[in-house]
């Protein structure tokens, strides 16, 4: 065999190796599409009821609000309920009720639990929730309450005292979301005016509201000083 034809044997067998390699599948220099990710399996279902634990602390102090800070700092009883959509038992711009205005002015759980049971009997609420009140501008008290995928909303309240008609609260939160129970969640209590009292101070004399005015956000002194809203306490709702 001639050299010239030796050099032909080569250069078909290379060819015949190269043929062979693409056949077989792509170069590992050659990136391949990445492969489609496996589906995550969806949460299980909620179930109908959930408990849960509310921790009202206290944040209202001589440094957090100095300018006209009472002697005897305080918050009234907590009061509200679990309730659906269907019932709203105060909100910012509409006008109080006997309930929130008794509450607001004297730490009175009456009428307002009266307008739970109310929303009860008509199938707009589940059940009233009544706690402790809290001597000083610090320190916690806690409930515990359950409530269904139904009324999955909280109404709670509680009287900063002494005042004219000045609370903390929280109305219709939602615990049930996107078909699942909220595990924790922690809210800073800014203060409201019920509009029935026109007092400017802590100890101001009573001095009926009439007609009575929106529930509105306090942003002046001597809550808001400079219109810098700082939070008299805080709820944590924590499920167990």
């Amino acid at each position: 065999m001639t050299l010239r034809q030796q050099l032909q044997l080569a250069v078909a067998g290379a060819a015949a190796l190269l043929v062979a390699a693409c056949s077989e599948g792509p170069s590992p220099l050659v990136p391949t599409a990445p492969s489609a990710a496996a589906p995550q399996p969806a949460p299980p279902p909620a179930e109908p009821t959930a408990r849960y634990q509310v921790t009202f602390a206290g944040a209202w102090t001589q440094g957090s609000h100095p300018q006209d800070f009472p002697s005897n700092p305080h918050f009234s009883r907590l009061v509200g309920g679990t309730h659906s959509a269907s019932a709203r038992f105060w909100a910012e711009g509409a006008l109080a009720s006997e309930g929130i205005k008794n509450m607001a002015e004297r730490g009175q759980i009456q009428p307002l639990d009266q307008e739970v049971e109310a929303a009860i009997a008509a199938g707009a609420a589940q059940r009233v929730l009544i706690g402790g009140a809290l001597g000083a501008g610090t320190g916690s008290v806690v409930l515990e309450f359950e409530m269904s995928q139904a009324y999955p909303l909280v109404t709670l309240v509680t009287m900063v005292a002494p005042s004219p008609d000045w609370f903390v609260g929280v109305t219709a939160l939602p615990l049930f979301e996107n078909g699942q129970w909220v595990d924790e969640r922690r809210i800073e209590l800014v203060p409201w005016d019920a509009g029935t009292d026109g007092g400017s101070t802590f100890t101001s004399p009573d001095l009926v509201t009439t007609p009575r005015e929106p529930v509105s956000r306090i942003v002046s002194a001597p809550l808001s000083p400079g219109g810098q809203v700082t939070p008299l306490a805080t709820f944590t709702f924590k499920r167990i």
